[in-house]
């Protein structure tokens, strides 16, 4: 009796002392234990009992005082003391395994001739009883040993993609993406093929499937591709991204891009993110995805509408730079541009980037960025304009332009605009002048705002530069 309560006093104090909730709840367990014992006991000395009891009380309190020790001193020396958190080398099955393994050696000691007859028509039974529930313990009980997959990894179980939450004794617990609770007995996963998608690192490699025209040169398709995705912030990048020619189907050369993620939880969204970008360049370059075999389309039917069917000469008479042309003059400009679509987040131009060709806008918003400043300088709606300075002097282009929303733009390259020059000098002058007025504008727009300023060649004036770049 004094063993017991002496034995239940040190674990609640021990119990007090910690700061981790298995421990204290372990220690309570192994407490009541010794208070039971010590209840016991108490029950041989001061109560008047039949001799079946007294020899039952003298049969369970060893075991009692036994498995309180046990359960106490395996978990003081396996957990942490202080931290709230269980081991990873010995999870709670196996704790509890441990206990019970050692516990059992214990009672065959205490209890030889009883419990050595009884354990095998005991086995039998129980065998057939508990057969799922003890193949869902071992199966837990292995699991936890070897690690296939933690609590918070994302898996494949029984052909259900989640995150496994908690893993017991019967069944491993994971939530899907869909949001649905789903439980997996452990005896199927012993059988199972399980896919661990956070190990042995989060990173993940995807890939998405596209078609391109016949028509047009696979390198060419490839650097489309590779273009688009550059700026992706979801994909790592350092991990490399490729374009793979997979297959040359009845309609379409099938491109297999591959790229990687950091985590398994973010897949559907990059892909949809990848297959709009992809869509967008694809569109921008002219290059068609085409439609089944099935569906006959006549070549005019497939390809982009012309520049000049879908922008009217209202839209470049708005431009500065441009009000000045003449009818006819900007009619030339039209049948010279074509239209390029971008998606939302899109980069359009760089700065520092190489440029050649100028923008304007016939629906949508674009945001302009320079480095050094903070958030955007410039919002940019249907009819303005950027990048002439590119499109004049092959200048780099200064800021970077991103499309807030879908944008359908107007896009003149140099070697267009100087084959329109060509044909009719006198554009060049109209267009210089009101160039080098909008490029007054914008130097003293930084210098008020401490930005940095481009400096041309002090020696050649706006329009000899044009004249160099162009070769006129």
């Amino acid at each position: 009796m004094i063993a017991g309560l002496v034995l239940a006093v040190v674990a609640f104090v021990l119990r007090s002392a910690s700061g981790s909730r298995r421990v204290r709840a372990k220690l309570l367990t192994s407490a009541l234990l010794f208070a039971t014992a010590a209840a016991g006991s108490a029950l041989l000395l001061y109560a008047p009992l039949t001799p079946t009891a007294v020899e039952q009380i003298h049969t369970i309190n060893p075991l009692l005082l036994t498995f309180g020790v046990i359960n106490a001193l395996v978990v003081l020396a396996i957990n942490s003391w202080r931290q709230d958190r269980v081991s990873e080398q010995f999870p709670n099955i196996v704790q509890d395994t441990i206990v019970i393994g050692i516990f059992a050696l214990a009672a065959i000691l205490f209890m030889q001739d009883k419990i050595l007859a009884t354990t095998a028509v005991g086995a039998v039974v129980l065998g057939f009883a508990l057969q799922d529930t003890l193949g869902n313990l071992f199966a837990g009980l292995a699991i936890q040993v070897e690690k296939p997959f933690r609590v918070g990894d994302w898996v494949t179980l029984s052909s259900q993609d989640g995150m496994v939450s908690e893993i017991t004794w019967r069944a491993t617990k994971m939530r899907t993406k869909a949001g649905n609770f789903v439980v997996v007995p452990n005896s199927v996963l012993a059988k199972d093929t399980i896919t661990n998608y956070s190990e042995p690192t989060r990173h993940l490699r995807l890939f998405v499937e596209v078609g391109a025209s016949y028509d047009t040169p696979p390198n060419l398709v490839k650097a489309v591709i590779n273009e688009a995705l550059r700026d992706e912030p979801d994909i790592l990048h350092e991990r490399g991204t490729e374009v793979l020619l997979v297959n040359f189907a009845d309609s379409a050369i099938t491109y297999r891009v591959r790229f990687w993620i950091g985590d398994f939880e973010a897949d559907e969204r990059v892909k949809d993110r990848v297959r709009t970008l992809i869509y967008y360049a694809l569109k921008r370059h002219s290059i068609t995805i085409p439609y089944p075999i099935q569906v006959q389309m006549s070549p005019a039917e497939a390809s982009l509408v012309p520049a000049e069917t879908r922008l009217d000469e209202q839209l470049l008479f708005a431009v500065p730079i441009f009000s000045q042309l003449s009818d006819e003059e900007r009619a030339e400009l039209l049948k010279a541009a074509r239209v390029v679509v971008y998606g939302d987040g899109e980069v359009v131009v760089r700065q520092g980037d190489e440029g050649g060709s100028m923008f304007v806008i016939r629906r949508g918003e674009l945001s302009v960025k320079v480095a050094g400043a903070e958030g955007r300088v410039a919002h940019l709606h249907a009819g303005d304009v950027f990048g002439e300075m590119s499109l004049l002097t092959g200048e780099r282009r200064n800021a970077t332009v991103v499309a807030d929303a879908d944008c359908e733009l107007l896009e003149l390259d140099a070697a267009s605009f100087r084959r329109l020059v060509l044909a009719n000098p006198t554009i060049l002058d109209r267009v210089t002048a009101a160039t080098e007025a909008r490029r007054r504008e914008l130097n003293r727009y930084r210098d008020e705002h401490a930005l940095p300023v481009n400096a041309p060649d002090p020696m050649l004036s706006l329009l000899a530069r044009v004249k160099n770049f162009l070769r006129l």
